[in-house]
């Protein structure tokens, strides 16, 4: 069968470094970084001290007080994003097939915070049962592509995908895959995470995954350093509107860039760690590009997965190294998470659309952090990470990667509209 071309048509993001598209973008642009000393709980105790959270953000501004008591801040965040992305989109509702119309989201852990709050309440109890009659819906992870669907009247194909740190990732993939074969004419997809929390803090620092750089949270999460020391973890959330080419072109819908492949392997390897010589990454990327009709040649900008690892960061660049060869050196490469930090089940939809905007606006954004004589021996510093400013240049298309743990790994592929 032929099949269905596939377009972003809509984008809405809650970071960091910005609660909006255009703030996520500049922050971007400019190198800013959304590290901190954590404010939503005292982690004084802590070994790891420090997060990249979300700032100034007012639910009400979507929800009103009654109605957001019923939802964790990871339903939250999608319903924040999604409504920038429809509304970007310009969709006129009473004209779209919403029977057509689809949500798949993702996120890694779900409502964390939810769970901890009602668990601490019944331990300091009497023992008798009292538990909010919204905690079960509050931390199941298909509430929020559920919340999304009943918020618009979106009828279509609707649930989750979770695979750790690459499940907005696998979302995207999905949700790209059910329009190109015509199950679908508009789905809304992405992810979101709200995991800065004791337990979420506490169980990655005990993994010894988190960064301690707790006397300066800013520079903390530094890709390919060799003083890096783990990520920093985040919060928020990033959506994407994918349509079927012919029905955007048919409403008049401004195209933002075209999605034209995705890749999903595993790296059969370990509980957490990338297998050693990225065969997983190299697999992932190999398929995406593939998948999208491309050559290597063809890939002017990779988002790298890049989270600040000891082991990450140099798996994924040998694996970089093999699939692309000489081009490796032609390309640039940037890790978004030294800005961002890491927002787990929601990374993939934020670097998503930083790609579909470098492909839109020919720049690449930087890799901040990284300061001479800190060169990691095992890592090949001709490669172009894009140290320390944007970078303009042509971008004919551009990868995005995520790997999760248990060996989860999602690429997808953004390039420029053509007729």
């Amino acid at each position: 069968m032929e099949l269905k071309r596939v377009v972003v048509t809509g984008l809405g993001a809650l970071t960091p470094i910005g609660n909006t598209v255009p703030e996520y973008w500049n922050g971007l642009l400019d190198g800013v970084s959304g590290g901190a000393k954590i404010a939503g709980f005292d982690a004084s105790n802590f070994k790891s001290q420090i997060a990249c959270e979300v700032k100034n953000f007012d639910v009400n501004a979507i929800l009103d007080r009654k109605e957001a008591r019923k939802y964790d801040k990871f339903c939250q965040y999608a319903l924040a994003v999604a409504k920038e992305a429809v509304e970007d989109a310009a969709f006129e509702l009473d004209k779209v097939n919403l029977d057509r119309v689809g949500v798949i989201w993702g996120t890694g852990i779900g409502g964390i915070k939810t769970f901890e709050s009602e668990m601490l309440d019944f331990a300091k109890g009497d023992g008798v049962p009292h538990f909010n009659p919204f905690f079960i819906p509050k931390i199941i992870v298909d509430l929020a592509p559920g919340h999304i669907s009943m918020k618009y009247g979106f009828r279509g194909v609707n649930y989750s995908t979770v695979s750790a740190c690459a499940s907005s990732t696998h979302a995207i993939a999905d949700a790209f895959n059910y329009i190109r074969l015509g199950k679908a004419d508009v789905i809304v997809t992405g992810g979101s995470e709200a995991a800065v929390t004791p337990g979420g803090v506490g169980g990655f620092t005990a993994m010894h995954a988190l960064s301690t750089r707790n006397d300066s949270p800013e520079t903390a999460s530094r890709p390919f350093s060799k003083s890096r020391d783990g990520f920093v973890i985040g919060e928020g959330a990033a959506c994407l509107v994918l349509e079927e080419y012919e029905h955007a072109k048919a409403r008049g819908a401004k195209i933002y860039a075209e999605m034209v492949g995705a890749g999903m392997t595993a790296d059969a390897h370990h509980m957490t760690a990338p297998h050693p010589e990225g065969v997983g990454a190299l697999n992932v990327m190999k398929l995406a590009v593939e998948d999208g009709g491309l050559s290597v040649e063809d890939i002017d900008y990779i988002n790298v997965h890049g989270t600040s690892t000891p082991l990450g960061d140099i798996a994924e660049c040998k694996a970089i190294k093999q699939l692309f060869g000489e081009h490796a050196y032609k390309l640039n490469i940037s890790s978004t998470k030294s800005m961002t930090g890491h927002l787990l089940g929601a990374t993939g939809a934020a670097e998503a659309v930083a790609c579909v905007l470098a492909v839109k606006n020919d720049i690449v954004p930087p890799t901040i952090n990284f300061t001479e004589g800190d060169e990691d021996p095992e890592i090949d510093y001709k490669l172009n990470f894009t140290f320390g400013k944007a970078q303009k240049r042509v971008v004919r298309a551009a990868l995005s990667n995520t790997f999760g743990f248990g060996g989860h790994n999602a690429s997808v592929v953004f390039k420029k509209i053509t007729q």
